[in-house]
């Protein structure tokens, strides 16, 4: 346990990164900060949710992996009344290959896509769920700022995606098709989160990376200059960067340093590498080949903890499952699987740093959660969630209502998974986006 405390957040820090969250915000939403926030704290220039006036078709385009997926919706009533989806492979030459080459990949898919469903003939708005940092100009406009995950396409950063889209799209002769929003998957999960629940206004990402985003009020947002008719807008935090500058290293750990030093972008996506999917397997062997070479478990023999990737998050959470069901088979399969020899003790203790390094992320989590409900003061706010580890992880669901519930008392909230913000999302994005569009078109003829 004397080990391991670093790993334990007290109070005073709790309340530092408190602090430091908000004063990260606030330098990133200032029209002149003294200096960088480490938030991007990105306009997504939504200004509204669905409201159940949605009707039409809409496709919708999401790329953020080696696989990316078409989706074709019909609204009803603000109802999806149907929907398909196909799934493509990138492969690495269009993932590493001329930015140009890419988008007419995407567009070539789209067009199968089309031909495919018998869709072709007719008019279609798309939403692009484009998973990669951008920032944003208008609904509609959304420059690269870095390639991230397995792309790294010469001739986009810096670009405008939808412009390559469209442009990619509007070669070919058989499309009649225009990209109207891009986003990423968190302000996804938020779109669709209003659609399952009108009090939504926050949303996050937890899975393989992390991120959120929710309702600001316009004002706040100093950086937006010149006049603005909205009262509100999604902000796209891009929180996973949280500490890139250095504001977080006090809670940093030397086990957290390893992890960071063998991650393919060093120095970089802090926060998330404090707890999410990616990485939290990691932690754990690194924490584990301490203890190992230190005598404290498995008779001082390391296996194969020396491994980069020889735990996967996967495995902490099947640990924890175990530990919330009292049982030890799955944490002996895992220690099995990293030939580590072991006895009941070894076991226990296994559990011990599985429920340790949760814990910890799932109180940073909470913290940022409470401080943005205390921040939009509403009656009652759900919280669109979508991601591996807060649906296969036994701990984060359970453990983040009790902290959020202590770090923002008396405010009403409820966790709800969202799924496919990024797909069904991006297509109610569209449609918010031709709503906005013909309001627009109304106030000027008038």
């Amino acid at each position: 346990m004397e080990c391991l405390s670093p790993l334990v957040l007290t109070e005073d820090q709790q309340q530092k990164v408190r602090e430091v969250f908000l004063d990260e915000m606030r330098l990133g939403l200032a029209a002149n900060p003294e200096r960088t926030s480490s938030l991007l704290m990105e306009n997504t220039f939504i200004p509204e949710l669905p409201d159940g006036t949605e009707n039409g078709e809409y496709l919708a385009l999401d790329l953020g992996g080696t696989h990316f997926r078409v989706i074709y919706v019909r609204m009803k009533n603000g109802r999806f009344s149907e929907e398909v989806v196909d799934y493509f492979h990138v492969p690495s030459e269009k993932r590493l290959g001329p930015g140009q080459d890419l988008f007419e990949f995407l567009a070539d898919c789209i067009a199968e896509f089309v031909q495919k469903r018998n869709l072709g003939g007719r008019n279609f708005q798309l939403g692009f769920t484009f998973s990669f940092p951008m920032t944003q100009k208008s609904l509609d406009v959304g420059i690269l700022v870095s390639w991230t995950k397995s792309f790294n396409c010469p001739g986009v950063v810096g670009e405008d995606a939808v412009k390559m889209l469209n442009d990619a799209i509007h070669k070919r002769k058989d499309l009649d098709i225009t990209v109207k929003a891009i986003l990423n998957d968190t302000t996804g999960t938020l779109v669709m989160g209003a659609y399952m629940d009108k009090r939504c206004a926050l949303a996050m990402i937890l899975g393989t990376g992390c991120n959120g985003c929710y309702i600001e009020k316009v004002e706040r947002i100093e950086k937006w200059l010149g006049k603005h008719l909205e009262s509100e807008m999604i902000v796209d935090i891009e929180w996973g960067a949280f500490g890139d500058n250095g504001v977080l290293d006090f809670i940093k750990t030397d086990w957290d340093r390893a992890v960071d030093d063998q991650s393919l972008l060093v120095h970089s996506y802090t926060f998330e590498k404090y707890f999410a999917g990616k990485y939290l397997g990691d932690l754990y062997r690194e924490i584990l080949l301490t203890l190992t070479k230190k005598g404290l478990m498995c008779g001082g023999k390391i296996g194969n903890l020396h491994t980069h990737g020889a735990i996967t998050t996967t495995s902490v959470s099947r640990i924890e499952s175990d530990t919330f069901k009292g049982l030890l088979e799955e944490t002996k399969m895992v220690l099995n699987d990293v030939k580590l020899n072991h006895d009941d003790d070894d076991l226990h203790i296994a559990q011990y740093v599985a429920g340790i390094i949760s814990y910890r992320g799932i109180t940073l989590v909470s913290l940022i959660t409470g401080i943005l409900l205390e921040r939009m003061q509403r009656n009652h706010c759900t919280v669109a969630i979508d991601g591996s580890l807060f649906k296969h992880h036994p701990r984060f669901r359970p453990l983040m209502e009790k902290l959020i519930s202590e770090f923002a008392p008396g405010r009403s909230f409820d966790l709800r998974l969202a799924h496919d913000g990024s797909g069904k999302g991006a297509a109610l994005a569209a449609a918010i986006a031709e709503r906005l569009e013909q309001k627009r078109s109304l106030t000027n003829s008038n």
